[in-house]
């Protein structure tokens, strides 16, 4: 038996098993190989590693690894989750249970884009939705914002720091007249056609197509995705989940289910609206639950009181 079950092999899971593993807390990583960010040729915002490809960065990581024997990784998706007496007991694809004291789970997110042709053949590429992990490589470009909420109006504005040909597409919505005043004191153009193709050079986005057939030549669309759980592990072993789907942990990143803790971009505080999605958050949203999945093993070895106060998360 392991004393930690990591369900998930991005950075959260990884970030955890690192540190666990110099821990000489023997773990096993369950990873079925579908990263969030693999659509995207570079990854930012992580000292050191600035415009490293997600896939370089994940080669390095399990070199880190593969350095300590406590840490074991397998390919391998897990289709379920049991509790036992002991802990608990991890159903994968090969059939054989994976049982663990504890498990973490960092299955992540998927991006789910709006249904238009061309959206999924240039995501990552010439499709956005975060300024702060591509809005510079847009510096000077012709950027479009699709949507006419008000986060899509801030956006909107936020990218006029780096261009200043912004047009914000709002599919046919209208804009409130305060909003619609700051966009043109900003510079921001808007087009409120419904937005129905994107035109394309290989992997490059040229133009956008909108539904009275009219055209808009673009080298970067920020667009309205919205995720959706990768997993459903966490939902049928009980934890408790925000209206966003998220799952709800505490600050320790316990779910409401003992012994079960979630890291990374699929869970995140009722506080908060939303998780931090970047690698640097990830990792260490996976070496804080890490370090007190370990606290909490240390209280069940010796018979010790529990380390922190259990609370139902919020």
């Amino acid at each position: 038996m392991f004393d930690v079950l990591i369900i998930g092999g991005g950075v959260a899971g990884l970030s955890a098993a690192l540190m666990l593993g110099r821990s000489h807390r023997d773990v096993c990583v369950l990873d079925a190989g579908r990263p969030r960010n693999a659509p995207a040729h570079r990854m930012h915002n992580v000292l050191t590693r600035d415009g490293t490809p997600p896939e370089e960065y994940r080669r390095a990581a399990l070199a880190d690894l593969g350095r300590y024997p406590a840490i074991t990784i397998r390919s391998e998706e897990t289709t379920g989750l049991t509790p036992t007496r002991a802990g608990f007991e991890a159903t994968v694809a090969s059939g054989r249970p994976v049982a663990g004291r504890r498990v973490l789970l960092a299955t992540g997110l998927v991006d789910v884009l709006p249904p238009i042709p061309g959206m999924a053949e240039l995501w990552g590429s010439s499709v956005f939705h975060c300024p702060y992990c591509h809005g510079w490589e847009t510096n000077g470009q012709a950027v479009a914002v699709q949507g006419a909420s008000p986060q899509r109006v801030r956006l909107a504005l936020q990218l006029t720091r780096f261009t200043d040909d912004v047009v914000l597409c709002t599919d046919g919505a209208e804009l409130t007249a305060p909003d619609d005043g700051v966009l043109g004191r900003a510079g921001v153009g808007v087009r409120p056609e419904r937005l129905v193709e994107l035109g394309a050079r290989g992997s490059r986005l040229t133009e956008l197509r909108f539904s009275d057939g009219g055209t808009l030549p673009r080298d970067a669309l920020f667009v309205a995705s919205s995720t959706r759980q990768r997993s459903a592990l966490a939902s049928g072993a009980g934890c408790a989940l925000l209206p966003d789907g998220g799952i709800e942990v505490d600050e320790f990143g316990r779910t409401s289910v003992p012994g079960i803790y979630a890291a990374g971009d699929m869970a995140h505080r009722s506080t908060l609206p939303m998780p931090l999605a970047s690698v640097t958050a990830a990792g260490a949203a996976g070496q804080v639950a890490a370090a007190v999945l370990d606290q909490d093993l240390l209280s069940d070895d010796f018979a010790l009181p529990a380390p922190f106060p259990t609370a139902t998360p919020r």
